[in-house]
């Protein structure tokens, strides 16, 4: 499942997460973000447990996006205790991404 969080929540659900949490920042207007929600809803299934995905619209959500320094979309990034560890912002195509997600899968998640 994918969480949507905004700058209310993403406190509690990004920073203090006990567990990896994968961010995607997206907007309505962006057509890859949109082609890249099923990979992501795939990856939470396939990953459920070891990994918290968390959708967070990054016009509505100004003050964390500019913090991050968001200015490709879509964005992921991966935090590990509260602290930004990976940054993905260019992406080619799908599996572009799903190679992307794999690796940060590999390096980070499921060797923590």
């Amino acid at each position: 499942m994918i969480s949507v969080v905004n700058e209310a929540t993403f406190q509690q659900e990004v920073i203090e997460s006990e567990q990896p949490v994968l961010v995607h920042f997206w907007t309505p207007w962006c057509g890859l973000c949109r082609l890249i929600e099923p990979i992501l809803k795939k990856l939470s299934i396939e990953n459920k447990g070891s990994i918290k995905l968390i959708s967070i619209n990054a016009d509505e959500n100004f003050k964390i996006a500019n913090h991050y320094r968001i200015r490709n979309l879509p964005t992921i990034m991966l935090f590990q205790h509260g602290k930004p560890v990976q940054k993905m912002d260019h992406f080619e195509n799908r599996d572009r991404l799903q190679t992307a997600l794999e690796e940060v899968m590999q390096n980070y998640v499921l060797t923590s």
